[in-house]
């Protein structure tokens, strides 16, 4: 056999076994992405997030996430926290601006983002984070699952463990739009059909149970939407007159349908700029 075969042996197996990834420099930025094929965490020294103070209409929810984070940041013993609610109402952006607001009070805490879809290999990633002298929350951005999906058995590791139990350093955030985590038709549809309706969907619709935390995010009214707009203009400082302020802002929101945390950014955007405001 030649070498050149040898060599193609050679990558295949390191393919289906790759070298064990080398222990990241935690200290080299304050967030990190896990990815998969090969195994890394690539840092994040810019995260992508608004000043919790801009976050209008959740209060309850904030302050909730962030007594939980703090005292887990601190040291003690903390919640995994489900996000659950209306699209565009600041589910995932509450979580990081919970870590960006506590982040310069406790350097050590970290945030870690799962793809959904990289779900099976959590069990890896925890070994990493386990051995490491710092605090994570790992963050998992919009969670669901669907009929087949076997990935929910790998976010039970997350949330119990298994023998070894989540690591002491280790939080989870998941923020979806589903409060179960899976449709609501599909629950009803494994029920109807199943030998035992009552065991069909216990084991995906009890996962959300395995979260301490409920954090419930519901469509904003018309006055909740324009003061989260007016919220952007004193931040940024956009000085509009208030009359136009509101009929543009009504406007932009009955052409899109709908009302929200989202749709009330990228409306300001687009005011912004049409103002000439730079927005950092």
């Amino acid at each position: 056999m030649d070498d050149q075969a040898l060599n193609r042996i050679a990558d295949a197996l390191e393919r289906m076994a790759p070298a064990p990834l080398a222990a990241p420099d935690f200290a080299a930025a304050p967030a990190f992405v896990w990815h998969v094929e090969p195994d890394r965490l690539e840092p994040v020294t810019q995260v992508n997030r608004v000043d919790l103070d801009l976050l209008v209409g959740i209060n309850r929810s904030r302050d909730t996430l962030l007594d939980n984070t703090r005292r887990f940041a601190a040291g003690f013993k903390a919640n995994n926290a489900l996000l659950w609610g209306a699209r565009g109402m600041g589910k995932s952006s509450l979580v990081k601006a919970v870590h960006g607001m506590l982040q310069m009070e406790f350097p050590d805490l970290k945030l870690v983002e799962l793809q959904r879809e990289d779900m099976g290999s959590v069990a890896r990633l925890l070994n990493h984070l386990r051995a490491a002298p710092h605090r994570f929350i790992l963050f998992c951005d919009d969670l669901s699952f669907s009929h087949d999906d076997q990935h929910y058995k790998s976010l039970k590791a997350v949330l119990d463990g298994g023998i070894e139990g989540r690591p002491e350093n280790v939080v989870f955030y998941a923020t979806s739009n589903r409060r179960h985590l899976m449709p609501r038709d599909m629950i009803e549809n494994e029920r109807s059909s199943a030998i035992n309706p009552s065991e069909a969907v216990e084991e995906k619709v009890s996962l959300s149970d395995r979260f301490g935390l409920w954090l419930g995010f519901h469509p904003c009214d018309q006055d909740e939407y324009l003061a989260m707009i007016d919220r952007y203009c004193r931040a940024y400082g956009v000085s509009v007159d208030a009359e136009t302020l509101r009929a543009e802002a009504i406007e932009w929101q009955a052409t899109r349908g709908a009302r929200s945390g989202r749709v009330a950014w990228q409306f300001f955007v687009d005011l912004a700029g049409r103002n000439g405001v730079h927005i950092a």
